[in-house]
């Protein structure tokens, strides 16, 4: 077959794209616009039955002619039954392909595994639940040991609490006991040393300034040394401010000396004959150092031998 080839224009115009495509679509839409007028032109050209009916009159009455009925249809024969189709045979199922001896061994390793893993993790929990029943009773002990602790400093501070109020009772009591022993022992002074300052009185009466008693044999215009209660009034003093808390059983009795100035003030205080406490000692001391002066004798002086000498006082509990 030989290849015509087409002479080449140089001046033409280009090839345009698409051109190809263009006809072919035209082409299509001629043929359907066709084919729609010839099936517009066919069911116009088909013929076309006109039924009419028209009654005529004569002078004679005619009875009508029957109107022409078709014909009846000829009988269809009845369609013979087509004949029902033996159902397909059901398809013998293939033999069960055979086990594999390998698998059924992998099988049955799996199996034994997952066994194993069950009982292991049954075991796991088993484990678990002790544990955690252990740390519950261990939990529960220590709050109940707490708990008791609890109770038990409570009861501590509560027996504490009331044996520090028994204490105090009891401090108050017997400080009242002593206040009331000092209170009533004033009174017996203050008794006393009114009879002796009457009885003085009724001997300055009878001398001129002379203050011995009767069967005085001293030249001095009074006596230097106490009336008999006033050691007794120095010793309820003491006694008075001292804060005995010393538990030793028995009586305890400590010597004292006390020395005073002019106007009553304490100037020495010390032990000369201890007791058998010394917590007794140390206080009667702080009892002696709280007082810081001593009281006047009934003369309304204090005593020149305490002045110079000082006293020796027999302190007991």
């Amino acid at each position: 077959m030989n290849t015509k080839t087409v002479p080449h224009l140089e001046f033409a115009p280009p090839a345009q794209a698409g051109t190809g495509r263009a006809w072919v679509v035209a082409g299509i839409v001629h043929v359907l616009l066709f084919l729609a007028l010839g099936l517009a032109t066919a069911w116009k050209t088909q013929p076309q039955t006109v039924q009419a009916e028209a009654e005529l009159w004569s002078a004679t009455p005619q009875a009508a002619a029957p109107r022409l009925q078709e014909p009846l249809p000829e009988p269809q024969p009845e369609p013979v039954p087509e004949p029902t189709p033996a159902p397909p045979a059901k398809p013998t199922p293939p033999p069960p392909p055979a086990p594999d001896p390998a698998l059924e061994l992998r099988d049955a390793q799996i199996a034994l595994e997952k066994k194993k893993q069950q009982e292991k993790n049954k075991e796991a929990d088993k484990v678990e639940k002790l544990k955690a029943e252990k740390l519950k009773v261990e939990k529960e002990k220590a709050e109940k040991t707490k708990a008791e602790n609890k109770s038990k400093e409570l009861d501590k501070e509560k027996l504490a609490k009331e044996k520090k109020a028994q204490e105090e009772k009891e401090r108050y009591k017997k400080k009242a006991t002593e206040k009331a022993k000092a209170e009533k022992a004033e009174k017996a002074d203050a008794a006393q040393a009114e009879a002796l300052r009457q009885e003085n009185l009724k001997r300055m009466q009878g001398m001129a300034g002379a203050s011995g008693g009767e069967n005085a044999s001293g030249t001095a215009l009074k006596s230097s040394g106490p009336s008999a209660s006033y050691g007794g009034k120095i010793i309820r003093e003491i006694l008075a401010k001292t804060n005995n808390s010393d538990s030793t059983p028995g009586a305890l009795t400590v010597v004292v000396f006390v020395r005073a100035n002019s106007s009553g003030e304490i100037m020495n205080s010390r032990v000369i004959t201890p007791s058998r406490s010394r917590e007794f000692d140390d206080s009667v001391l702080r009892g002696i150092q709280k007082m810081e002066r001593v009281p006047k004798d009934i003369d309304g002086r204090i005593p020149e031998i305490l002045i110079r000498e000082g006293l020796e006082l027999t302190v007991s509990r």
